[in-house]
């Protein structure tokens, strides 16, 4: 059941006059002697009496106006659909039983609404069958009802005179009285609505910002709008998908997944997006009216519920009614209200760190979460986030979730943050920003470095502070980093000393590095902060630093240090836990740890803190650290764990100063032994450890299709234009799989060197291309290609989208994002467009589309404005995409379009097929169950609009097909998650599998 204001809309003036109609007006002379009696409730009614102005029948009409009014609005209907006539009829029944009660108006006004709407309960037949959303909302209705009604018979002039009631129950007074008790007592639906706006407003408020890593510098502001400073990032999905189009590459933009995926598990490296994204996604369901393609979102509730927070205490994961206070959101809502949201489907679950939860604790977190999914099936939306190697692939595979990964920045990407960070910065910054783009192009150290938002947060904020130079190096430029924030911040803008302590940087430094030690060896991102205080005391006496207040110093580091934070009141943690692990592997070194961070090496949350640990170490100290990391891979039992501790020290060497070159040749050499990969993930792990892997990378001489593809994936994942002329080495390769990755990986580099060396050497027979930008297209232009597959950024300007679709008219064409343009003018010229995907909340009419083409799919998200019925023109056009929620119009639009052979619906959406509707030719059909009826789906609806099916591919839910046996000759293929009753009894032709 949805929230709506139904005791709101039920006590306002709009339904007052409906009610009206139920009475009869005063008699003739005003009553005024006193001796008249209390009036019989029979004769006050229209529908009762010689003279009675209404039927029976019109008092039904009036009861279906009242129930049309109250639905009306946000939010879906209070009760079942398929239960608005039973509702009405009850309803009518309720107002019809005013007349049989033996009482007078006096008597009725002194019982009350509440009272009196009991009465007219037992006084009406009892309804059968209805759902307990619509007893409720029937009880509610005719209490509102006796609202009204008791309030126009105190109005009568003959009833104020003749029982003497007092002034103040006159009706402006009356009326104040209502409203009041509808705003103290609204009932559920009233205060989930209210309760609602303010959650969502709270929300938009807590994540509407985003911190700037970085700007630190004079007069600017250290958070960006949101909405302004968002950058949509490229997630990557499982390559080894069995359906998967060879021609594509299976990616999709982050933020715009959850529109195609009920399910997501996303990785993402430190630093690449995930919380941020988390948090988009958030204020998205919160905007209106909603951002450009996040329509598919409006309506939704987040549950923002990140799991270091939810179990920061040992404390047992939330039901659905503790999502808000484990999350430390301040409102209390109304009881139940988590579950009603969640029970209709209308839920935006957003679980972010199964990474930052120990891994002992992460077996508990699923069953958690599978207890979650197993109480609140259908329609809600859940993405939970994770780093790359914290859980195995398949972790949640059989939930039904889909895996995919945030790719690191494109160039593009990159150069876009830049120019956002500049603009953010200020006037000042405006003359470092060319000379960065330009560093990110031609220097490779510096291009390594800004592949996610947070690294190129600091290489922005550093450029600008060193006046256009940067350390060289991740260490460096995190030492840096850490100088600017402790120390020359502050000093650079004249602060002081606000909390009366002048620290300098390494005294600073050493304790955050405390922190972050315990934080560490402890399996935690949040501490106590009442520990956290004692900790820096404990460490001020040996720092020769008595004469500081330790609350003092605490308060100097929480505050302006720019590196700790309070997510609550009594617990503080670290802005981003990238500095965690930096700091602690400055700890772990300086006590030389070393069996610590070996012991640990196998566990994902510590593979950046050896790294980082690598390259704090001297010379001797990070060989110790590496040889004793490949003596933990020959230990392993299996593959995998070796694969890892091997790609571990492998990756770590790249961080390191000076290492001996004994330990360096046994690194390359045991590198060399896990080459080639053997599955997309170890390809993609063993890029990690940067361009060195290119030299251990075979060419493609004498290497089977599927090998040849995996080493195409590795060296396409080094970010590095070394990876050029390696990747030139495959442009001739035959397999569609590795051109296909090929294409894919163009955005990563120079778009002109790898259009030379790559792209111009490509066969294009079905290779979808993609120009993502307007550097891509002058490429393309330039080169003279005319693909017949081809994908089209909204990044690509009209005109170059103009040039480049006037120079391929290409057979096939997606438009991602939104149009090239804002429009679908570019279309005009097309004649050869076989199929075309529209973006999603693509505004659009089917007059855009071009005419006179051999149309055969189109595929969109959002309906056209003009309605289906002129897509008629595309004879060949015989399959369309899902439609989610088809109305009586666009049913019958259907029936223009005789050449669909094959649809996709939602199951609940045919019982809204009006009854004249039938779709003979369509023969293929996929139908999804879930939602809100739980007791299952029947095929009536299928068997009565597609009487000529052969074909029906049934996923979630429950069905029964007792009547497939109706159709000609029918096969249902079903998922694991279908459940199938009334098997029994089909006929031979009914065949049913898997």
């Amino acid at each position: 059941m949805e929230p709506a204001l139904i005791g709101t809309r039920l006590a306002s003036a709009a339904i007052g006059p409906l009610l009206r109609k139920l009475l009869a007006g005063d008699g003739p002379g005003a009553g005024l002697t006193g001796a008249d009696r209390p009036v019989r409730l029979a004769s006050l009614l229209s529908f009762r009496g010689e003279k009675r102005t209404l039927t029976e029948k019109d008092v039904r009409k009036l009861a279906a106006t009242l129930v049309a009014r109250t639905c009306e609005g946000p939010g879906g209907p209070p009760f079942p659909p398929d239960e608005t006539e039973a509702v009405t009829d009850a309803l009518a029944a309720h107002l019809l039983a005013l007349g049989d009660l033996d009482m007078d108006d006096v008597q009725a006004v002194h019982l009350g609404p509440r009272a009196l709407a009991r009465r007219l309960r037992a006084a009406a037949p009892a309804p059968d069958g209805l759902a307990a959303d619509s007893v409720l909302y029937l009880d509610t209705a005719t209490e509102w009802a006796c609202h009204h009604i008791l309030e126009f018979f105190t109005r009568r002039s003959s009833f104020v005179a003749r029982t003497l009631v007092e002034q103040t129950r006159g009706q402006a007074a009356l009326a104040r009285k209502v409203d009041a008790l509808a705003a103290a007592h609204p009932g559920p639906l009233a205060e989930d609505a209210a309760f609602e706006r303010r959650y969502l407003a709270h929300l938009a408020r807590k994540h509407g910002h985003l911190t700037i890593h970085g700007i630190d510098l004079r007069d600017t502001r250290e958070e960006w709008p949101l909405d302004v400073a968002y950058l949509s990032l490229e997630a990557t999905g499982d390559a080894r998908d069995p359906d998967r189009d060879p021609r594509e590459h299976a990616s999709v933009r982050a933020d715009l997944a959850p529109a195609a995926h009920e399910r997501i598990l996303l990785r993402g490296q430190a630093g690449s997006g995930k919380t941020t994204l988390v948090q988009w996604l958030t204020l998205a369901a919160c905007a209106t009216p909603p951002a450009e393609g996040m329509g598919y979102l409006h309506g939704r509730v987040p549950f923002v519920l990140p799991l270091r927070t939810l179990t920061r205490h040992g404390e047992r994961l939330p039901d659905a009614e503790r999502f808000l206070s484990a999350a430390d959101c301040p409102l209390t809502p109304p009881d139940g209200w988590a579950d009603r949201v969640l029970s209709a489907g209308r839920g935006l679950v957003l679980v972010d760190g199964i990474d930052e939860i120990p891994e002992a604790e992460r077996g508990r977190a699923r069953d958690w979460l599978r207890g979650l999914l197993s109480a609140y099936e259908g329609g809600n939306r859940w993405l939970v986030t994770s780093r790359p190697t914290a859980v195995r692939d398949d972790w949640l595979a059989r939930d039904g979730f889909t895996e995919l990964t945030l790719s690191p920045m494109t160039p593009a990407e990159v150069a876009t943050f830049v120019r956002r960070w500049h603009r953010a910065a200020g006037p000042a910054a405006a003359p470092y920003e060319q000379r960065l783009l330009d560093s990110l192009r031609t220097t490779e150290h510096v291009a390594q470095l800004a592949t996610n938002p947070l690294m190129c947060g600091l290489v922005c904020a550093l450029h600008h502070e060193r006046r256009g130079y940067l350390p060289r190096g991740r260490g460096s430029l995190y030492e840096a980093a850490l100088s600017m924030l402790l120390v020359r911040r502050d000093r650079e803008r004249g602060m002081g000393a606000p909390y009366g302590v002048d620290l300098d940087e390494a005294p600073q430094i050493q304790l955050v590095q405390r922190l972050a030690y315990w934080m560490t060896l402890n399996d935690r991102f949040q501490m106590a902060r009442g520990h956290a205080e004692s900790l820096v005391a404990e460490a001020l006496p040996a720092m020769g630093l008595t004469d500081h207040a330790p609350d003092q110093v605490f308060a100097h580091l929480l505050h302006r240090s720019g590196l700790l934070r309070e997510p609550t009141a009594d617990t503080v943690d670290f802005v981003h836990r990238t500095f965690q692990d930096y700091l602690a592997a400055k700890a772990l070194v300086d006590h030389w740890d070393i069996g610590v961070l070996v012991r640990n090496a196998t566990d994902d949350r510590w593979e950046d803190v050896l790294r980082m640990a690598v390259g704090h170490a001297r010379p001797r100290e990070a060989a110790e650290i590496l040889s004793e990391l490949l003596k933990a891979a020959d230990a392993a039992a299996d593959r995998p764990s070796r694969l890892r501790l091997v790609l571990l020290a492998a990756t770590a060497l790249g961080h390191a100063t000076e290492v001996a070159p004994e330990v360096r040749a046994e690194i390359l050499r045991r590198t060399g032994e896990v080459i080639p990969p053997r599955d997309p993930d170890e390809a993609r792990e063993l890029a990690g450890a940067g361009r060195m892997v290119l030299e251990l990378l075979p060419g493609p001489e004498g290497l089977d299709e599927r090998t040849a593809h995996l080493v195409v994936v590795a060296a396409t994942h080094v970010l590095s234009d070394a990876a050029v002329p390696f990747l030139a080495r495959y442009a001739d390769h035959p397999s569609l799989g590795v051109r296909a990755q090929l294409v894919w990986a163009w955005q990563r580099y120079d778009a002109r060197a790898y259009a030379d060396g790559v792209v111009a050497r490509l066969d294009p027979t079905e290779l979808r291309l993609q120009v993502l930008d307007d550097e891509r297209a002058d490429e393309l232009l330039r080169l003279g290609l005319a693909p017949e597959l081809l994908d089209l950024s909204a990044s690509v300007s009209a005109d170059r989208a103009a040039a480049v679709l006037a120079r391929c008219d290409p057979r096939e064409l997606r438009l991602l994002d939104h149009p090239p343009g804002g429009e679908l003018a570019p279309l005009g010229p097309l004649g050869s467009l076989e199929y075309l995907a529209l973006p999603t909340d693509a505004v659009w009419r089917t007059t855009d589309l071009p005419e006179g083409v051999p149309l055969r799919r189109l595929n969109f998200l959002s309906l056209p404005e003009d309605g289906l019925a002129g897509l008629a023109r595309y004879p060949l056009l015989g399959e369309l995409p899902y439609l989610p929620e088809p109305t009586p119009a666009v049913w019958r639009d259907l029936r223009a379009l005789p050449q669909i052979e094959r649809m996709t619906f939602g199951a609940e959406a045919l019982a809204d097929c009006p009854e004249d509707v039938v779709l003979p030719r369509v023969s293929f059909l996929v139908c999804y169950g879930g939602g809100r009826r739980r007791r299952g789906h029947s095929l009536d609806d299928v068997v009565r609009v597609f009487p000529g099916l052969q074909l029906l591919y049934l996923s979630g839910g429950t069905f029964d097909v007792s009547r497939a046996g109706d159709l000609a000759a029918l096969r249902v293929v079903r998922t694991s998650s279908v459940v199938l009753t009334g098997t029994e009894g089909l006929p031979s032709r009914v065949r049913v599998s898997a």
